[in-house]
């Protein structure tokens, strides 16, 4: 008996010491994590600058056991950063970056995004960590006025110049703008592709050696106009011209009006000419507590006058204007094809004495993890940041440590949908919001995406406008198609110049240089007084 049951434990043992090695395995896989389930003191490390007055808190994520890091005032700076106990290089095979963020009071101004730090200059110091520390890659979500994006930008030394330039993802994800946990992915390939991925669904693929992905392209255009080279003084470039042989018509009147007194009008029968279109309101009072001194001389608000109602109209009768067929303008000579048109002139090409090329990216390596932001909400919580080297690990996390929490959050967010007043979107309008953002999303309607977000707050805000702004956003993607399908010109697309390592960065003014006006808006957000309304107009 005893001999039978060895060979029956040999299966059962191996499979363990397979789990076992699967496991140590997965282990080595994990580069770093943070959970944040014990306080941070001693192993994050907050900015000493001046500029940075908010306070960070250990702190539970509303309606969990779980824990994270918490930005708990609003209208303020916020620094912190961990150093990696190892150097992580970006160079050779698969990285993957990933957060959780949950913004327990929303977002309407501020930022929620990660700095991976690159090895800082001698005799810089952890706690004077600030927005001028360098760094290697910049990801999440930044939301303020026209930004709503979940940004990737990385910094790329030039090996022929040696200087940093911010490479900006094109077309990045919306932020999701509901107050539940979401979990933001980075993955960077060695065959040079970047995937981000919001609560594990891709969001965007991208190419880091494509110039159509990055804003600026990674590589350099082979060549470039000639700084030197000057436009010819002969040179034409007006496709069309006047007529020199034109001659304005005698019978043509330029003083003649574009339009005239309609003489043969006359007065609709029954029209009162004492009674004015708008009177007092007989109803209104003067308020008791009106102060003529402070407030000016009172006045009764005005209403339409009720006689004018069944009238065909009030007040002094005018006979209308109408065209004036003699009507013919300014003259002026008609158009020819110019015979001296050379088209539009461009300086020449030269070689580009900065062009390299590259077979992918020599990202500077991540020494630390560093959060700087500026945000007008509190209830940001940061949690479970990993950095892993393969995806499935990625996965895993998701699966077992922001799932659940989702999965709990969303439960009861439907619970609260059910109990909102008449005044909250329900149940529908949230699904046709979610689409909506989608819709936003899609690349081909960039140049309308901040307009259309826009529109969409501005309804989440004011239920009672929001079928007015929702046929809006389908006027805005109409006429976009519409372009599309029978012509027209296509929105001018500014491309911003090379940036450098001290140019601004992010919509806060520190780390997206594209950006850079809507540190503006975050300090209207924080100052901005509100108008005294008067008693006049309530």
């Amino acid at each position: 008996m005893e001999g039978r049951r060895i060979p029956r434990l040999v299966p059962a043992l191996t499979l363990l010491l397979i789990s076992f090695a699967f496991f140590q395995i997965r282990a080595s896989e994990v580069i770093f994590y943070e959970s944040f389930d014990e306080p941070f003191e001693g192993r994050w490390v907050v900015s000493e600058k001046d500029d940075y007055k908010g306070v960070w808190k250990h702190s539970k994520s509303g309606g969990h056991d779980d824990y994270g890091l918490l930005v708990s005032e609003k209208a303020r700076k916020y620094a912190i950063v961990h150093e990696l106990d190892e150097i992580v290089s970006l160079k050779d095979g698969t990285v993957v970056l990933q957060y959780e963020v949950r913004l327990q009071d929303g977002l309407e101004c501020g930022g929620a995004y990660l700095k991976y730090l690159r090895p800082q200059d001698a005799g810089w110091k952890i706690k004077e960590f600030d927005n001028t520390s360098p760094y290697t890659i910049m990801f999440g979500p930044d939301k303020c006025g026209s930004t709503n994006k979940v940004h990737f930008i990385f910094k790329h030394k030039n090996p022929k110049t040696g200087e940093y330039v911010e490479h900006h993802l094109k077309n990045p994800a919306s932020v999701p703008y509901d107050k539940l946990s979401h979990v933001y992915t980075a993955v960077l390939k060695p065959d040079n592709e970047l995937r981000i991925l919001i609560d594990g669904e891709e969001k965007k693929k991208a190419n880091f050696l494509s110039a159509e992905d990055f804003e600026l392209p990674l590589i350099p255009p082979k060549t470039v106009p000639d700084p030197n080279d000057k436009k010819p003084e002969d040179w034409d470039e007006r496709a069309k011209i006047p007529d020199p042989d034109a001659v304005k018509p005698d019978d043509w009147d330029e003083d003649a009006p574009m339009e005239i007194v309609d003489e043969d009008a006359v007065k609709p029968e029954g029209w009162l000419d004492d009674e004015p279109e708008e009177i007092d309101d007989p109803e209104a009072t003067k308020p008791e507590d009106w102060d003529d001194e402070e407030d000016g001389e009172w006045e009764a608000p005005k209403i339409d006058n009720p006689k004018c109602e069944t009238a065909p109209g009030c007040g002094e009768w005018k006979r209308p204007m109408k065209r004036n067929p003699a009507y013919k303008g300014k003259w002026h000579a008609p158009l020819i094809d110019n015979p001296n048109y050379k088209g539009i002139w461009k300086p020449q090409e030269i070689p580009n004495p900065d062009y390299f090329e590259l077979e992918r990216p020599e990202f500077d390596p991540i020494a630390a993890i560093g959060i700087e932001i500026w945000t007008m909400q509190d209830g940001i919580l940061f949690d479970n940041i990993l950095i892993a080297s393969d995806e499935k690990v990625a996965e895993t996390y998701r699966e077992t440590a922001w799932k659940p929490k989702f999965e709990v959050e969303k439960e009861k967010q439907k619970e609260e949908d059910k109990d909102t007043d008449s005044h909250d979107l329900s149940a529908i309008h949230k699904k046709v919001f979610d689409v909506l953002y989608k819709i936003a999303d899609v690349p081909l309607l960039d140049p309308y995406k901040p307009k259309i977000l826009d529109l969409l707050e501005k309804a989440e805000k004011q239920p009672n406008i929001t079928v007015g702004v929702l046929v809006s956003i389908v006027v805005i993607i109409l006429s976009f198609f519409f372009k599309i399908l029978f012509g027209g010109k296509k929105p001018a697309v500014d491309v911003p110049e090379a940036r450098s390592e001290t140019a601004p960065e992010t919509s806060d003014g520190q780390g997206g240089g594209e950006d850079e006006a809507d540190e503006d808006e975050k300090e209207e957000a924080a100052a901005a007084p509100r108008r005294r309304s008067t008693r006049r107009e309530t």
